[in-house]
């Protein structure tokens, strides 16, 4: 017979919408309860966002020994890697952080269940959750929060088998390193992993289906990267048809069609990196109101769902698919059930994107096209980092800023970067937009000296033709 516990909220996943759901919950006085099937902090913590983080830091200190004779550092004897150390590094981040969460929770006194959480209707006013682990246990709650997130995609066909055809999470803990890579793919998982391996010394081809790599962002910014990319020695098919994969002797041989020519690719290892899908099945939804598009829960801005007392939030909601998304829309849900006064929905455009390949790249807000798209008449401003004295400094002076206006309220409409520590300084931009700036009070921000951030201040200048060092 399994136990039942009563809560005023559960909530389903403990990654990083769930569990910061779980201690805002908390802290306003509701009784939680936590059920994770795998581990604390979820797929970006353990898999994703944190560990890859790790392993581009590897490569970006590898780089930067095979160029200290740049800054007049000399480096005798070769440089190599202890891909074994790498790898261990990059999991003991992931192991230290998920137990920090784990030590939150507690602290917070959500109660965490290990095991794989089921919908089992309703008892009166509440939810019954069904939770199999090492016991089985029902838990019942007034409203339940569903943070299951996402998983990767696979095309039809063609299928991982987690030695020579690997997703993200195969690709990083490599017991060898390949001579030669195929990544399929070109969004920030898919570039990441080839900036990664190509600083280790792999042969790195990217396939894209699209007609640009980094298609999200804005097309100057993607086509700079591309540029750069291809100058490290990274080979780029864009407008690619992957028409299949089998193994062969060499390793994989990947069927390619381009511009309605068919060639093939030969590589000791492909990379899936085709986004990803939402784990909403087996949560018990089909009895539900909850509606699905493409696998991904519907809901309205505040994480609720076609069914009173369910919620969802997090990348099992669809796109974008970003920690950072996950844990504000925790919050929003969270605060809105508890009936916090001044609760705002995510607005369009609100939520910065960040890819850590090298160079970085990062955005928030419209594209250019986008913006056009819109109706706005627009004010675009540039400044290259190859006019920033904090930028040469460092040796790392590729990549520009550019920055969209609308020409007659001077509402900052997007920031769009590409270059050294861009994945840091798009802050600044977001906390704009969130404070509803216009050019007049960014023009009249001081902007410290040195910085890389005097490239953002010039970039705004720039828009009203008032740039100073370029």
């Amino acid at each position: 017979m399994a136990s039942q516990k009563q809560f005023d909220l559960v909530v389903i996943g403990g990654g990083p919408g769930g569990y910061v759901a779980g201690i805002r919950a908390a802290q306003l006085g509701m009784s939680v309860a936590l059920v994770e099937r795998e581990h604390l902090g979820g797929i970006c913590l353990n898999w994703g966002c944190i560990p890859t983080k790790a392993l581009l830091r590897a490569a970006e200190i590898k780089h930067n020994i095979e160029h200290a004779a740049d800054f007049g550092i000399e480096v005798s004897g070769t440089v190599s890697v202890n891909l074994k150390k790498v790898v261990e590094r990059s999991r003991g981040v992931a192991s230290r952080l998920s137990s920090g969460v784990g030590h939150l929770l507690k602290k917070n006194k959500v109660t965490v269940f290990d095991g794989t959480a089921k919908l089992a209707g309703k008892s009166g006013a509440n939810w019954v959750l069904s939770v199999t682990g090492k016991s089985e246990t029902r838990l019942t709650g007034k409203h339940i929060i569903i943070a299951t997130g996402a998983r990767a995609r696979a095309l039809p066909g063609i299928e991982p088998n987690g030695s020579s055809i690997v997703t993200y999470k195969d690709a990083m803990v490599p017991e060898k390193m390949p001579k030669s890579l195929i990544v399929v793919g070109s969004g920030a998982i898919g570039v990441e992993f080839a900036s990664f391996y190509q600083d280790m010394g792999v042969e790195v081809t990217i396939v894209e289906y699209l007609d640009r790599i980094l298609n999200a962002e804005d097309e100057e910014i993607s086509a700079l990267a591309q540029k750069s990319f291809e100058k490290r020695g990274i080979k780029i098919l864009t407008s690619a048809k992957l028409l299949g994969l089998k193994e062969t002797s060499q390793g994989v041989a990947a069927d390619i069609e381009t511009g309605g020519a068919k060639q093939q690719l030969v590589a000791e290892r492909v990379i899936m990196a085709v986004g990803i899908v939402g784990n909403s099945e087996n949560i018990g939804l089909e009895a539900t109101k909850v509606k699905l598009d493409r696998g991904h829960i519907v809901t309205d801005g505040y994480g609720a769902t076609g069914e009173a007392g369910l919620y969802a939030i997090g990348d099992v909601t669809g796109a974008p698919w970003l920690a950072h998304k996950a844990s504000h829309e925790g919050i929003i849900c969270v605060e809105k059930i508890t009936g916090q006064k001044d609760v705002h929905a995510i607005g369009a455009g609100a939520v910065p994107g960040c890819t850590y390949c090298r160079p970085q790249v990062a955005s928030v807000g419209m594209t250019e096209a986008a913006a056009k798209q819109a109706g706005h008449d627009l004010k675009i401003g540039q400044f290259p980092f190859a006019g920033n004295g904090k930028a040469i400094a460092l040796g790392d002076d590729g990549g520009f800023v550019n920055t969209i206006f609308d020409a007659k309220t001077g509402e900052l409409l997007g920031a769009h970067m590409v270059g050294p520590q861009v994945t840091e300084l798009i802050q600044g931009y977001a906390i704009a937009r969130t404070l509803e700036a216009t050019e007049a009070e960014l023009m009249a921000t001081i902007f410290p000296h040195p910085t890389l951030s005097e490239a953002m201040h010039e970039s705004v200048l720039d828009a009203y033709d008032r740039a100073i060092h370029f």
